[in-house]
C-alpha cells in the first residue's frame, strides 16, 4: 500500500487455484506470490513455470469476472520474504523467464 497499490484480496481462492494478494495500481492488476526463502534467487526459483501459468489464468479469470478490472494488464509479482530482512517486493518478477 505504501507503494501505491490497492488491495483488493487477499487468498483468493479460484477456480485454478489461490492467489496470494490481489493489488491494483493505475491500470495494472498484480497476483502477488508470496514466498519465504533465505533469498530473494531462492524465492524466485520455487515458483514454477506451471505455477506461474496458473496465475496468470487465475488473475485473468478474476478481472474477466469484474467489469472494471477487464482491461487491466495482468502482471505477476513476487513478495520474498527472509528471516531478519525486510520483505522484498518484485514486480514482474518473471519477465525475463
Amino acid at each position: 500500500m505504501l507503494k501505491g497499490y490497492r488491495i483488493l484480496g487477499f487468498r483468493l481462492r479460484t477456480r485454478l487455484g489461490e492467489i496470494d494478494l490481489l493489488a491494483q495500481k493505475g491500470a495494472v492488476l498484480a497476483v502477488v506470490e508470496v514466498k519465504s526463502r533465505l533469498t530473494l534467487a531462492e524465492a524466485l526459483a520455487a515458483v514454477a513455470p506451471e505455477q506461474r501459468d496458473r496465475l496468470r489464468r487465475a488473475g485473468a479469470a478474476v478481472a474477466g469476472g469484474r467489469p472494471r478490472l477487464k482491461a487491466m494488464a495482468v502482471r505477476l509479482d513476487l513478495i520474498a520474504l527472509a528471516p531478519g530482512r525486510l520483505p522484498q517486493h518484485r514486480p514482474d518478477a518473471w519477465s525475463g523467464a
